[in-house]
């Protein structure tokens, strides 16, 4: 029989749900706040545990960041429930590495569900687990949101898009999460001014497009291919399918708006306080990461137009092009046929501001 743990400090709530759960043949554990569920947890070791987030003492957060300092813990299926349904509440909860998130009032049926599609996973990991090395490598396809995602991409035929080629525009409605497979693409917004200003830089192997879509709401900026490129477009119906029936996907694209959103607002505090040299030092970097090309020699070269990097640095194209200029005199890159070099990496990210 199968140990649940139910922490909760609304008592009513707690005999119904433990109730519910030995009807279900469970056995149940309880406990009314934070600090006798760690207690009992690590002294019982439970097969699942149901956590409240809003309790005094320690909240539902804290009881799951101190399970998962014990080893013996740290895997076992851990399921908040709140009646906070903010967006940001959810996001907190996945992102610490819950398996679930269960919105109050919930029904039975809800419940139940999740607690055996939980269990289901745990004990199919531990019989992987315990096959040794092959069990190993399974894990990863079970556990993986990455895995699953290009998994259900893998063998899908692609879209060819030239140098330059819109892929969509500002104010169009998402119908696909795209995937390059080949290539680089940018996105950028333009000011009533008509200045660009480019929101992200995408290299193969990456997902894009994939806020919108989440948002519900049209783009909010204009894709285009940097150069010969193919993208898988996986529609977006089906997209929405894998991210309400698979936890580790949901869980991949919240650490990937997590990582955009830090970079953005990196990319932002550059432009505001970073010097010149600062800025185009940093954007060089970053273009390098992201759409630099293997040239015949073996050397990765940037081969954006001048506009653009100017534009991924937030400085006039003149002014860019200068720094350019002084740069290759102090030998810390090289341009030639237009194309950027890095030589010296070390110098550029540790420019003075």
């Amino acid at each position: 029989m199968k140990k649940i743990l139910v922490i909760e400090d609304n008592v009513p709530l707690l005999e119904n749900t433990a109730e519910l759960l030995e009807l279900s043949n469970y056995h149940v554990l309880k406990a009314e706040n934070g600090k006798k569920g760690v207690e009992v947890a690590v002294q019982e070791k439970p097969d699942l545990i149901l956590c409240d987030i809003m309790m005094p003492e320690v909240d539902g957060y804290g009881v799951f960041h101190m399970l998962n300092k014990h080893s013996d813990l740290s895997h076992t299926p851990f399921i908040f429930l709140s009646a906070k349904s903010e967006r940001s509440d959810f996001r907190m909860g996945m992102e610490l590495g819950a398996d679930d998130y269960i919105t109050k009032p919930f029904t039975a049926t809800e419940l139940l569900n999740a607690i055996q599609k939980r269990l289901q996973k745990s004990d199919l990991v531990k019989q992987e687990i315990a096959e040794g090395i092959k069990g190993i490598n399974q894990i990863h396809m079970h556990m993986s949101g990455e895995q699953a995602l290009h998994e259900f991409i893998d063998g899908r035929g692609t879209s060819q898009y030239k140098k330059k080629q819109i892929i969509y525009f500002s104010g169009n409605h998402p119908h696909y999460l795209f995937y390059i497979q080949k290539g680089g693409v940018r996105t950028f917004k333009i000011n009533d001014d008509g200045k660009e200003f480019i929101t992200g830089l995408y290299k193969e192997g990456e997902f894009f497009g994939y806020v919108p879509l989440l948002e519900g709401v049209t783009y909010k900026e204009t894709a285009q291919a940097v150069e010969e490129t193919e993208l898988i477009m996986l529609p977006k119906s089906e997209f929405e399918e894998i991210i309400y029936h698979n936890t580790e996907v949901t869980k991949t694209i919240i650490k990937l708006l997590s990582h955009n959103i830090a970079e953005k607002e990196q990319q932002l505090l550059d432009i505001a306080y970073n010097s010149l040299r600062k800025k185009v030092a940093n954007a060089l970097l970053v273009m390098k990461e992201k759409v630099s090309q293997q040239q015949p020699s073996g050397v990765p070269a940037i081969q954006l137009s001048r506009e653009n990097m100017a534009a991924l640095a937030g400085t006039a194209t003149e002014s860019f092009i200068r720094t350019l200029t002084d740069f290759r005199n102090e030998k810390l890159i090289d341009i030639k046929d237009g194309n950027v070099t890095i030589l010296n990496e070390v110098k550029l990210k540790n420019m003075r501001n």
